[in-house]
């Protein structure tokens, strides 16, 4: 039930209005001055103030400076005597939602009240979704423990405060754009908006029309203004994925912007000022294409002053099971079985080891969401994964890297002595852990460390 403040020095006005509100279901608490009406609101969780211009002490205008200060998200209607409308456009100008003239009609009144009442709720539910919007993006809810990636979270701590552009580097599905939106969300433009492009999604003169907008008229189809994701960044953060494929008249035209601030839209000629912050990422070594003559070395340059460089799974495979974890905890809710996933077994799991990851987090992400599907029971087996996942699995392990004359027992020894120092790694050099990864006893696990002088 919705909580509405009656705010008026006579007494006769507070007793009708709650009549009224609470005939329509309202609950309602009065206060007869400025002062008073503030007290409740620290005391109560009130909805909606409506409260009268003209009081002694603290009139309606200083009162609603005060609520729009605390209480920012609180609506107010300002009731008001016939001869007083310029103090009631000042109050609107204040932030007031609305003004109602004394003596008012209570059916108008309530519109009023609904009308408010719907601003508020939705301006409530904003601010809920955007704190668990950037409590997603806090930097460290992205999963990694390994060095590598607390490395990147070092550096997305110190950039954040700054508006400083960045340059993402990493292969497909290493998170580049969950970075981005990480810098964005603890950065002072957290409140702004966060737009992203995809660089390689869009025909060059297509492409153009997105960054940049066009005028009406501008090309056939044109047949009203747009606006471009520049723009509609402004003031917030503008993520540019696959900046590589840029093509080499777009390169010099977002050299321009990244060094004016300012750009066109296409078939304009009015200049167009932003302050944006500018995100880049590429799964390319962008110095390697300048030194091939595929990228603008000066466009490097303005875009690489913070360098981030997002490591693939395969090289933190220490993450992989926190990944794991952190994706069947995710599709979880998405699941119709009566049993619950908590875990892979034991053999799932040293697949998930041996495998290169070549999708990375994306693709563990896609294998254990489908695993989840398929999987009647509470532990993902291998029967539950994807086949084509398995067929990549089981290609994966071979042998032509071996030399052709190789000792055997010296190969099989050096492979065993490589898995077992993979196994204490991805297990914290917890041994039973790794032992269970190995598919060894722990007394044997013992015996290899000795072998292999891994015990020291």
């Amino acid at each position: 039930m919705d909580t509405i403040l009656i705010v008026d020095d006579e007494k006769n006005y507070t007793l009708i209005l709650s009549a009224v509100l609470q005939d329509e279901g309202f609950e309602t608490l009065t206060a007869n001055s400025g002062q008073e009406a503030l007290e409740t609101l620290a005391e109560f969780d009130v909805n909606l103030v409506i409260t009268d211009m003209k009081m002694p002490v603290m009139d309606g205008i200083e009162l609603l400076r005060h609520i729009k200060e605390k209480y920012p998200t609180v609506p107010v209607i300002m009731m008001t005597a016939y001869g007083t409308v310029e103090k009631a456009v000042e109050a609107m100008q204040l932030g007031a939602f609305n003004y109602i003239t004394k003596p008012f009609d209570n059916a108008r009144l309530v519109i009023y009240v609904n009308k408010a009442l719907e601003m508020h709720h939705m301006a409530q539910e904003n601010t809920r979704l955007r704190s668990e919007v950037e409590a997603r993006f806090r930097f460290d809810n992205i999963i990694g423990k390994s060095k590598a990636m607390q490395d990147v979270f070092q550096i997305i701590r110190k950039v954040a405060p700054s508006a400083a552009t960045v340059l993402i580097e990493g292969a497909n599905g290493t998170g580049k754009e969950l970075v981005a939106q990480s810098i964005h969300y603890n950065s002072p433009r957290r409140d702004k908006p966060f737009i992203a492009a995809n660089c390689a999604a869009f025909a060059e003169t297509l492409l153009e029309s997105e960054l940049f907008g066009h005028e009406k008229g501008a090309f056939t189809g044109a047949t009203a203004l747009k606006k471009g994701r520049f723009e509609l960044a402004d003031q917030g953060t503008l993520f540019l994925d696959e900046i590589g494929e840029l093509s080499a008249s777009l390169q010099v035209k977002l050299l321009r912007v990244l060094q004016e601030r300012s750009f066109e839209r296409v078939g304009g000629t009015k200049s167009i000022s932003v302050d944006i912050r500018i995100i880049a990422a590429t799964n390319k070594i962008l110095k390697e294409e300048v030194a091939r003559g595929n990228f603008r070395e000066d466009l490097f340059y303005r875009l690489n002053v913070i360098h981030i460089v997002l490591p693939s799974l395969r090289e933190r495979p220490e993450d992989i099971r926190p990944l794991m974890d952190h994706f069947i905890n995710k599709y979880a809710h998405e699941r119709r079985a009566s049993v619950p996933v908590t875990g892979v077994s034991e053999e799932v799991e040293r697949l998930f080891f041996d495998y290169q990851w070549p999708g990375n987090v994306r693709e563990l992400e896609n294998v254990i969401e489908r695993a989840m599907i398929m999987c009647p029971g509470n532990t993902i087996q291998v029967s539950d994964l994807p086949k084509e996942f398995k067929d990549n699995v089981y290609n994966s392990l071979h042998i032509t890297g071996i030399p052709a004359d190789a000792n055997l027992y010296d190969t099989l020894a050096m492979v065993e002595k490589k898995m077992i120092e993979r196994a204490l790694k991805i297990s914290d050099n917890v041994q039973a852990h790794a032992a269970a990864l190995l598919g060894i006893g722990k007394s044997g696990l013992n015996q290899k460390l000795k072998k292999y002088k891994l015990d020291e």
